[in-house]
């Protein structure tokens, strides 16, 4: 059977506008081997081609069929839910662009959902609006649930914490579709058209990633160039896999060939 990857980006391959060391390497090689893969990310604000131009500048050549995000994942599973459905966006670019793609219309009253991903130009009055619309009947649907940096020069608020606003002010709970969410994961192991057995993801956050992996049954390798570090580990009462430094640390074809042996 075919093995294959989900990747996750901020912390794995760059942190901020800077490549991780060795993350470009560890791409080439999936890529010299033909293991399919996808960059599978939570951030709502970029389109896939967004994402590529971002990689194309670190030194990584890609496509947009291997990016994955959670608006993508969004819009796939508004579709699902509700056919030519409406919704009241708090979100830009790759979060508007896939909710068109995914025939929905993007409206300013009555919508049948409102949808909360990453921006920087929220207003009280939007989220005023938004409040408004759920206690009129809309349904309540974020990207992902990450929480804000907690670190100066942050560029701008986590998700998590304008929901937990419109939570409190409507008592209605979000449904959340990015990682740990299976929705997302699941569509996106589906894309590479892998069982799940045979899919491994690498991510820097125990939360999210190593979380999402383990629920599904998929292999699960954590790094520790981003968010989650050696320490966290014992906190939690699950364990990724294969613990790394950094993605330039993981030999891809030692991995395989164990994962062939357990199989």
């Amino acid at each position: 059977m075919e093995k294959g990857f989900l990747i996750d980006m901020d912390g794995v391959i760059y942190s901020g506008d800077d490549l991780i060391p060795g993350a470009d390497r560890f791409i080439q090689q999936l890529q010299e081997q033909n293991v399919p893969f996808l960059f599978l990310t939570n951030n709502s604000q970029r389109t896939p081609r967004d994402v590529i131009n971002k990689l194309a500048g670190l030194g990584i050549h890609a496509e947009e069929e291997n990016v994955f995000t959670s608006a993508m994942a969004t819009g796939w599973f508004l579709a699902r839910q509700k056919p030519h459905g409406s919704a009241y966006v708090l979100g830009e670019g790759g979060l508007l662009t896939s909710l068109h793609e995914n025939g929905y219309s993007l409206v300013t009253s009555q919508p049948d959902f409102v949808v909360v991903g990453e921006g920087r130009n929220f207003t009280l009055e939007m989220v005023h609006s938004a409040v408004n619309m759920i206690l009129e009947g809309a349904k309540l649907v974020a990207t992902n649930l990450d929480p804000s940096p907690k670190r100066e020069g942050w560029n701008n608020l986590g998700i998590k914490s304008i929901v937990a606003m419109i939570e409190e002010a409507t008592g209605v709970e979000a449904f959340s579709v990015g990682k740990p969410s299976p929705v997302m994961m699941r569509v996106a192991r589906k894309k590479l058209g892998l069982a799940s057995t045979d899919t491994t993801i690498i991510g820097d956050t125990m939360d999210t990633d190593i979380l999402g992996g383990i629920q599904l049954g998929y292999r699960t390798v954590l790094t520790l160039s981003g968010v989650s570090k050696k320490e966290d580990i014992q906190k939690y009462a699950y364990a990724p896999d294969l613990v790394v430094a950094s993605a330039a640390e993981f030999e891809v074809e030692r991995w395989l060939a164990a994962d062939a042996e357990l199989a």
